[in-house]
């Protein structure tokens, strides 16, 4: 079961300096939850990994589309989340052509940790992962959760089934 509160921990993230020259003009920046999540309204969506399949082709890509929507219903942010280090996180990014929803690197699974949502992925060369899951959290109270069913290490797949942008949508739009 997740917490009533997001967990407190520093994301290790990257961003640009514009100062910086060259082909990688980015530099590290430590994040913590706080900063995200304090006096905010997030969504957050997290998933098993960057380029793998149901998370490329439709969890992502949903929540990009839907972004305008969630904005309007008084939604400061809408994060994607994935045991994945900061450079992949950017390059799935990039490849998709993701521009509205903020990529959140959680490199060392502490936050799905905390969250009680981290599972073994070994059967799959995967090592740990996120759960697929999304929700709705207000000042670092997390307000609503929808967690794919069949919680469990080494899962043969997790689909989209609740944790999808247009489940979330309903919900916000139903308070």
């Amino acid at each position: 079961m997740h917490p009533n509160f997001v967990p407190e921990i520093l994301f290790h993230t990257r961003v640009r300096n514009d100062a910086l020259e060259g082909p990688n003009p980015f530099e590290w920046k430590q994040v913590s939850s706080s900063e995200i999540f304090a006096d905010r309204r997030i969504v957050l969506f997290a998933l098993p990994g960057a380029f793998t399949p149901a998370c490329s082709e439709s969890h992502l890509p949903g929540f990009e589309a839907h972004y305008d929507a969630f904005v309007g219903l008084g939604v400061d942010q809408v994060i994607c989340l994935s045991v994945n280090d900061a450079f992949v996180m950017h390059q799935w990014a990039r490849s998709l052509g993701i521009d509205k929803v903020s990529m959140l690197p959680d490199g060392n699974g502490d936050f799905s940790r905390g969250m009680g949502m981290l599972v073994d992925r070994s059967n799959q060369g995967m090592g740990r992962r996120s759960w697929r899951y999304s929700m709705y959290v207000e000042n670092t109270a997390i307000r609503k959760v929808f967690s794919e069913p069949g919680f469990q290490d080494n899962p043969t797949g997790v689909p989209v089934q609740v944790s999808d942008a247009r489940t979330l949508l309903a919900y916000l739009r139903s308070r």
